[in-house]
């Protein structure tokens, strides 16, 4: 079984003014650094093969303090940044209605409310092609991604056999540094577990693994 986890990098300044991000690259707070300490420590018991993430530092930042604890180099990726929300980075929900209402009207509805940046469709298929090459690269091996929160509910959406947009209506945003995880298998990503069910889902990987190394080689070798 291929096990990608997934989490949202810590907090950063502009989360803390609710300000949409997108590109802009924005620094973890100090809050956000400890959630990152404890994302590690979380998966102190699990071994990673690889951790991934957004170039963007605060998931890179986040992403480092894993990796650090398991003694592994971070590979940063731009494919797995946050939609590009273009005129709208920097401007809070405030500033957004006043200056696009109708764009923010049709934000609210679960569709993009900026004209320039991305759709979601676009960063959805910018986002599940590194996912699904860092799944074959690692395939029956376990990988941190480390991401934000448009493109994980967008991982999440794939996993779930749903379109990007009605996940969106389903589901808010995933909070700061919070885990989850889909597995991959026959090239599609399946079985979405929340974090509350993740440490069942590694111990049932562990449980196969180990069965598979109990058996006798094959005739081959």
């Amino acid at each position: 079984m291929t096990i990608i986890l997934l989490a949202r990098h810590g907090e950063s300044d502009w989360n803390v003014s609710r300000r949409w991000q997108g590109h802009a690259d924005r620094p973890l707070t100090d809050n956000g650094r400890e959630q990152a300490r404890a994302l590690a420590g979380r998966l102190a018991h699990v071994d990673l093969d690889a951790v991934v993430s957004s170039d963007l530092r605060r998931a890179a930042d986040t992403a480092a303090e894993v990796a650090r604890a398991q003694s592994l180099e971070v590979v940063e990726l731009p494919g797995l940044r946050e939609v590009d929300v273009g005129s709208w980075s920097g401007l809070t929900r405030d500033e957004a209605e006043q200056r696009f209402p109708a764009g923010f009207a049709r934000w609210q509805k679960g569709f993009p409310g900026w004209d320039d940046g991305e759709s979601y469709e676009e960063m959805t298929d910018r986002v599940l092609a590194v996912v699904l090459g860092i799944a074959r690269a690692h395939e029956g091996a376990r990988a941190l991604v480390v991401s934000h929160g448009g493109p994980i509910r967008a991982i999440h959406a794939a996993a779930l056999g749903l379109d990007v947009h009605t996940y969106r209506r389903m589901r808010p945003v995933e909070p700061n540094a919070r885990l989850s995880a889909v597995c991959y298998a026959e090239g599609a990503l399946t079985e979405l577990c929340p974090a509350n069910e993740i440490d069942e889902l590694i111990a049932r990987d562990q449980a196969e693994r180990r069965a598979a190394a109990a058996q006798p080689p094959s005739p081959a070798g």
